[in-house]
């Protein structure tokens, strides 16, 4: 299949190019490099556009024959979506109306849509289903669910067929040492981590050790990125015309960033010196996922289970890689 794969150049939207290209597909990466990586990509495959140019996104789709589109391209930090919810609805709602708008007109019908447990806000129990209420608690969760219900609407009156991914705390890097984790800033908490035993930060900051959890800090759901493209890959097979579906990635278990700390330590074989801090707001105590549904229909199942696995393959790129990728710009 002839595929888009917008903000691909990024940490997630890597991980799925290299997926998609082992499964045979044709690729091409759409981003603006503001948060991606040409190194992340083959470079015949990197177009550079921003998702408001309406323009420059239709001629992509229509010179190069596409058949589905899967987005990444979106801001995704927390904290400046309440602080500049503008730059938020600009870019992950008016931008994604483009493409899809753009889709429209070329007569593409296909969308896989990253989404994000932040559309869930504070849950009322665990684990988290599908069918739990989106009650999203900053802009950046306001900004996806937007985008889900516009796909949900846009299948029934022009029958767009689109699947949307609640993702929980994509973590890890590529098994074969090609593909890892940077972001500028980075506020993730295992690259920190690992990045505090390399010796290149002084410590980690926990935020919050007060709240209702067996060790009083928060807890989450981990899923190794690969796992989510493989998820990705496999949705392609599952939209059909007209259908909106969604559906969590998590592997149904929790730990604690007491626990992420102690596995890191070990992994690394490094202290890791930490600061506790107050909470930040709207950090949920716990957030896990039930991805039966996407086992169910997808066929989906996680290659890494443990927390140890992910870490190890996040530490060795980190180890190799302790600039990141080598193309940031000097100065």
């Amino acid at each position: 299949m002839r595929v888009l794969v917008t903000g691909g150049a990024g940490y997630i939207g890597s991980h799925t190019t290299a997926e998609l290209l082992r499964r045979g597909h044709v690729v091409s990466v759409y981003d603006n490099l503001s948060a991606g990586h040409r190194a992340a990509v083959p470079a015949d495959s990197l177009i550079v556009g921003d998702l408001a140019d309406r323009a420059s996104l239709q001629a992509v789709i229509e010179t190069r024959r596409i058949e589905a589109v899967i987005h990444f391209a979106a801001l995704c930090y927390v904290g400046e979506s309440v602080t500049d919810p503008a730059k938020y609805y600009r870019n992950n709602v008016a931008g994604t109306l483009n493409l899809i708008d753009a889709m429209r007109a070329a007569g593409v019908g296909r969308i896989v849509f990253s989404s994000t447990a932040a559309t869930y806000g504070v849950p009322a129990r665990m684990p988290i289903t599908e069918a739990d209420a989106q009650l999203p608690v900053n802009p950046y969760g306001f900004t996806k669910l937007a985008i889900e219900r516009a796909l949900a609407d846009y299948g029934r009156a022009y029958g767009l067929g689109a699947v949307a991914f609640r993702y929980f705390n994509a973590s890890g890097a590529a098994a074969d040492g090609r593909l890892g984790e940077d972001h500028e800033p980075e506020t993730h908490l295992i690259p920190l981590l690992l990045q505090t035993a390399l010796g290149q930060r002084p410590h980690v900051q926990v935020f919050g050790a007060d709240y209702p959890t067996p060790d009083g800090t928060c807890i989450r759901d981990y899923i190794h990125v690969e796992d989510l493209a493989a998820a990705h890959s496999l949705a392609l097979e599952r939209i059909r015309p007209g259908e909106f579906h969604a559906f969590n990635l998590g592997i149904g278990r929790g730990y604690s960033v007491r626990d992420v700390i102690e596995t890191a330590r070990r992994i690394s074989g490094r202290p890791i010196a930490v600061v506790e801090g107050p909470r930040r707001p709207g950090d949920p105590p716990e957030l896990v996922a039930c991805s039966d549904k996407a086992r169910r229909e997808l066929g989906w199942q996680p290659s890494y289970t443990g927390l140890d696995s992910i870490i190890e393959t996040a530490w060795r790129w980190h180890r190799e890689h302790p600039s990141g990728y080598d193309d940031r710009p000097a100065g």
